[in-house]
């Protein structure tokens, strides 16, 4: 019996929409025209005869019809992509998207993506910098590489690395601290999206955590943000290696209270078990973990 289906293309300008309550950012996500997306959105309607959308000066929500009709897509679209990527024996189709954490993208990936391409010059690859969470696959995301403990349940992760911390100050500030007291007269730089890696160094290493008397810590968006901050002097950042450690290796920074001490967090590359199957996701998987081993240094230790 044939399936009686709406236009699909049109359920992906659905679930798009919804998801932004926003025909622009839905638009700029699926690289259409506003317009284009709001004629979809009108297609689906007439077709089902239903509205999906309340549409309002400067706001569009969802009907209490399109409210029950999305998670039903959503899981539709899902188990679609899904089957889709896992099928056996597909080649690879020359895209690829990969969500990496800022400062991984910037410092390791982007310099030597000339080598994937002479590895794998069949594949396109684009790099996706933002922090957003991920979500697979109807972010267009086929594997992203972020930082964490592996606990992403349902999905495939892969350990690139595991990361050391130590505290760095600029070199005047590092002669300065010999001890934990010393330490608390500065101000510590926290990374916003890395809360607690202050008090899991301390934990680490078997220092006290922070007494009343410590500066308000500075905080920053990203990893080489805390690096500039501290080489400039505003405070102590912790040193997450072996991701930064040019930076102590040129002097910039140096590391105090060592030696690193090695995190439960690291580097993971992760996308869903379907995803990994894929040709072109399963060439970058292999030539990442080789890039990682050939680049990966040692601990650098306290001098």
């Amino acid at each position: 019996m044939a399936y009686r289906l709406p236009p699909l293309k049109t359920l992906r300008l659905f679930e798009a929409a919804a998801r932004h309550a926003s025909f622009k950012k839905a638009a700029a996500e699926l690289a259409l025209t506003p317009s284009a997306v709001s004629h979809g959105i009108q297609t689906l309607e007439d077709w089902l005869g239903a509205k999906l959308f309340a549409r309002g000066p400067g706001a569009l929500s969802l009907t209490e019809g399109g409210r029950d009709y999305l998670p039903k897509i959503r899981d539709a679209l899902e188990i679609i992509a899904r089957a889709s990527d896992g099928v056996p024996g597909r080649r690879a189709n020359g895209k690829l998207t990969v969500s990496v954490a800022p400062t991984f993208g910037l410092r390791w990936l982007a310099p030597n993506l000339d080598k994937f391409g002479e590895a794998h010059p069949g594949i396109e690859i684009t790099l996706d910098t933002s922090q957003r969470q991920v979500e697979f696959p109807r972010d267009g995301i086929d594997v992203a590489i972020r930082l964490g403990r592996g606990e992403w349940p349902d999905l495939t992760a892969t350990l690139l690395f595991n990361e050391w911390l130590v505290p760095v100050a600029a070199p005047a500030i590092a002669a300065e601290i010999k001890t934990v007291a010393d330490l608390d007269r500065y101000a510590p730089i926290r990374i916003v999206s890395a809360r607690d890696d202050w008090e899991t160094w301390r934990e680490l290493a078997g220092a006290p955590q922070a007494g009343p008397d410590t500066p308000p810590a500075r905080k920053v968006d990203s990893i080489i943000m805390a690096f500039e901050a501290a080489a400039s002097g505003a405070g102590v950042a912790i040193g997450r290696l072996p991701l930064m450690g040019a930076e102590i290796e040129q002097g910039r920074v140096v590391p105090v209270l060592g030696p690193p001490r090695r995190s439960l967090s690291g580097y993971w590359l992760v996308s869903t078990r379907e995803a990994m199957a894929r040709p072109e996701v399963a060439a970058f998987r292999a030539w990442v973990k080789a890039l990682v081993k050939k680049l990966r240094r040692p601990p650098v230790p306290h001098a």
